[in-house]
């Protein structure tokens, strides 16, 4: 991998990775535009560890409390009532789901999932679903009104990002939205629970290509530059969307979504693309 692809695929996986458009997706979809080789799971996990940095920062004093709270609520049980010791036991109730689908099918992740025809089809489906969520979702609880079953229920659709095109914030945004859960709080979850299960994930892959297990072509510098980038993009791809739900609807990536995975399919059929 050049130096230019590093720099190119760190800053997409940084404005992709929180925005409900699939950062897995676009790291096989860039470069399969730009005519590049497929950068491989591998470093689309190592590289997510860049904007999982950008998490801890911009959440830092929330995932102080709630660490914090969770600890406490190990030794006594009343202190689970508490809502950052609550939120602290959702985190890691709806992390549970993405671990055992992440090792059941790990292979098929890393291989047949990167299909371009999968990944299309997957960014139709799940804009139109999002679209769905966002019409008969009420929207009427905020993030203090989360309970044992919204944890759960946005970790099974959490799981569902494991296929590229789905999106981890956009199947866990769509599942808050389901539950009632109002746009803000839904995007504050997601960005909560997705920390363990990614940062894990990141640390596996790179002490795979560290160790040389993966083959992977991209050099350490390269994977460093790439990572940085998606930091600094990752933090600022957080603050926007923060923002913007405030007041808007997810409409606008319902759209990109659906006309992005219909030029990749058109492209793929084609074989304009590989």
């Amino acid at each position: 991998m050049s130096l230019l692809e590093a720099i190119v695929l760190g800053v997409v996986q940084g404005l992709t990775e929180f925005l409900p458009i699939s950062s897995t997706a676009h790291l096989r979809i860039v470069p399969a535009f730009a005519g590049w080789p497929d950068p491989g799971a591998a470093f689309t996990a190592v590289t997510q560890l860049g904007t999982m940095t950008a998490v801890l920062l911009y959440f830092r004093a929330d995932l102080i409390r709630i660490t914090r709270a969770w600890l406490r609520s190990l030794r006594d049980p009343a202190v689970r009532r508490e809502l950052d010791a609550r939120i602290g036991w959702y985190i890691v109730l709806g992390t549970v789901p993405i671990g055992i689908f992440g090792v059941l099918f790990k292979d098929q992740i890393e291989t047949g999932a990167r299909d371009l025809y999968l990944i299309g089809v997957a960014l139709i489906v799940l804009g139109l679903v999002l679209l769905v969520a966002e019409k008969v979702g009420k929207r009427n609880r905020s993030i203090e009104q989360i309970r044992t079953k919204d944890g759960f229920a946005i970790g099974l659709a959490q799981a569902l990002a494991l296929i590229p095109g789905v999106s981890r914030s956009g199947a866990t945004i769509t599942a808050g939205l389901f539950m009632g859960l109002d746009r803000t709080a839904a995007a504050r979850f997601s960005f909560l629970l997705s920390i363990p299960a990614v940062v894990l994930s990141g640390l596996l892959e790179l002490g795979s290509i560290l160790s040389g297990e993966e083959g992977e072509t991209t050099s350490a510098f390269g994977l460093v530059v790439a990572t940085l980038l998606a930091f600094v993009t990752g933090y600022a791809s957080i603050a926007f969307l923060l923002r913007y739900l405030v007041n808007h609807s997810t409409g606008i990536f319902v759209a990109y979504r659906v006309v992005l995975g219909t030029v990749v399919l058109a492209l793929a059929s084609a074989g304009t693309i590989d």
